[in-house]
């Protein structure tokens, strides 16, 4: 095992923290119904390459702490995002964040642009508006209860099945029906529906941020977030759009050697 993890204390509530390697910060945000140990192989691989790579689970979820407050929009949580790296004692960091992380992260940054060296966004929700029907699809996925469809909430995220195997679905269900899990799901759900809207940063980002700065990357199939939106999220930006071939949702987790190839130079580019 390359990697540490241990209990953070953020705000009112506590985080879990999984981390690897040392020197530059990078700090990874999973998305919505996820969590800190989505990353697990990407902060080993990450941190191997001379970087301080560093996840945490989002308040409502994993181990974090499930009470409502700071969990129930982008701004809040982007707040709790930047709590995060003053409880690590992290004054600059890059910031990677998938689907709903990618808005979280994007939203911090517009709060703390000086605290941001860069900007890597995988299969961003809130960067530019979504069609309802994408928002009703991830709520309803995510709100998911029984058991017996989880597996079909793992197959809605990854493109080859074979990686939808009965541990991960019975750890998936455990840890998502956890007592004040599911309640800060419908409330980050509902949000997804009813408010997100209010909340896109495209325009902020493209102000405060240089193209060389920003990298977007997409499964190719993804059916969350479609590609359409990763082009709009393109255009709005300005910036490069690459698409990881056989992977859904999760293309860090389907195609790591695809996912590394992209966000490895990347963030070697990037000025100390």
């Amino acid at each position: 095992m390359s990697f540490i993890n241990y209990p953070l204390a953020v705000g009112s509530g506590t985080t879990r923290i999984i981390e690897s390697g040392q020197g530059a910060a990078i700090l990874f945000v999973h998305g919505l119904g996820a969590r800190a140990d989505r990353w697990v192989t990407t902060i080993e691989r990450v941190g191997a390459h001379g970087y301080r790579a560093i996840a945490f689970d989002l308040p409502g979820h994993g181990f974090a702490s499930k009470e409502a407050e700071g969990a129930s929009t982008v701004p809040d949580i982007s707040a709790y995002l930047l709590g995060v790296m003053d409880a690590l004692g992290l004054e600059h960091a890059i910031l990677v964040g998938t689907s709903l992380g990618a808005h979280i992260v994007a939203y911090a940054a517009t709060r703390a642009p000086l605290r941001v060296r860069g900007l890597v966004l995988v299969g961003a929700l809130g960067l530019v508006p979504i069609d309802g029907a994408v928002a009703e699809n991830i709520r309803r996925n995510v709100q998911v209860r029984d058991r017996d469809r989880f597996a079909g909430k793992l197959k809605f995220v990854l493109h080859d099945p074979a990686l939808v195997t009965p541990a991960l679905v019975e750890e998936e269900w455990r840890m998502n029906t956890a007592p004040g899990t599911i309640d800060a799901f419908i409330r980050l759900g509902n949000y997804l529906v009813d408010g997100i809207a209010a909340d896109t940063v495209a325009e902020k980002i493209k102000a405060l941020f240089p193209p060389e700065r920003l990298l977007l990357v997409w499964g190719a199939e993804d059916k969350a977030v479609p590609v359409s939106v990763g082009e709009a999220c393109r255009d709005a930006l300005g910036v490069r759009l690459v698409l990881v071939p056989g992977a859904n949702h999760a293309p860090y987790f389907e195609q790591p050697e695809a996912f590394d190839a992209a966000v490895l130079p990347f963030l070697a580019s990037l000025p100390g």
